[in-house]
């Protein structure tokens, strides 16, 4: 079995790998989709848009491994930490669920990827601004995509409604992680490399709101939970969905096709 890699606690490259491991497990879980969607054309849809984050991540990784100075490769960083070394939000290692569940979590996570996409078009890091150049433009249509399907659902049958509550019920408990500020964020604004994630909350919420109204879906009411994947202290799930992506390269080291 391949031994586990260490990434250290560089804050510019935590901040990189907060973005990188997001795209990640989002795309992984987008991923399992396939083949089960409910309609043809969205069982694509969400193919494309699993390898569209995938591409994201890959980019971020190359870049966090470049900075972190110890010669880490994108294979390194996706397939070879332990899991209190991954650094996304819970939110996206949650299980698929229900296709409601899927589209209102795409929707606050496309949208929160949006506007941080578009601040990072003015990072110092000019590697990091070029990869969002491109990332803003897929981002953008993740968020069309997913809240056209939240408004579809909840301005749908019951049932579609019922399911779509329940989902924004879920999905909205995590959703403080995502804007919680600590030091990362604090050095990587000071450093101009990208914004504090706090304060991309306001233009998300906007956002969130209008797809909301538009669907006749209420912001649900603020809770006191906060969940803590961004400090590399995860869920139960976690772990079962590293298995499934960690199981080849820890199994055969360096493979290649």
């Amino acid at each position: 079995m391949q031994s586990s890699i260490e990434v250290g606690r560089d804050p510019a490259v935590q901040y990189l790998l907060r973005i990188g491991d997001t795209c990640l497990i989002l795309g992984q879980r987008l991923g399992e989709w396939s083949g089960h969607a409910p309609v043809l054309e969205e069982d694509i849809a969400m193919a494309n848009m699993a390898l569209d984050l995938v591409g994201q991540a890959r980019a971020l990784l190359t870049r966090a491994g470049q900075l972190g100075g110890r010669g880490h490769d994108e294979d390194q960083l996706a397939f070879l930490r332990d899991e209190r070394d991954y650094f996304n939000p819970t939110l996206v290692e949650l299980p698929r669920g229900d296709f409601a569940f899927t589209v209102v979590r795409n929707a606050v996570v496309a949208t929160f990827l949006k506007h941080l996409w578009e601040r990072l078009l003015d990072s110092s890091d000019s590697e990091l601004a070029g990869i969002a150049g491109k990332a803003v433009k897929e981002a953008r249509y993740h968020q069309q995509h997913a809240g056209d399907w939240v408004v579809r659902l909840g301005d749908g049958t019951a049932e579609s409604r019922r399911r779509t509550e329940a989902a924004l019920q879920t999905a909205w408990l995590y959703v403080p992680e995502l804007f919680d500020a600590d030091a990362v964020d604090a050095t990587a604004a000071a450093s101009r490399l990208g914004p504090s994630w706090s304060a991309l909350h306001p233009p998300w919420l906007q956002d969130m709101q209008a797809i909301l109204d538009e669907a006749g879906l209420a912001v649900p009411q603020p809770s006191a939970f906060r969940s803590t994947g961004k400090r590399g202290v995860h869920s139960e799930h976690m772990g079962s969905i590293l298995a499934q992506m960690q199981q080849l390269q820890r199994a055969f080291p360096g493979g290649a096709w």
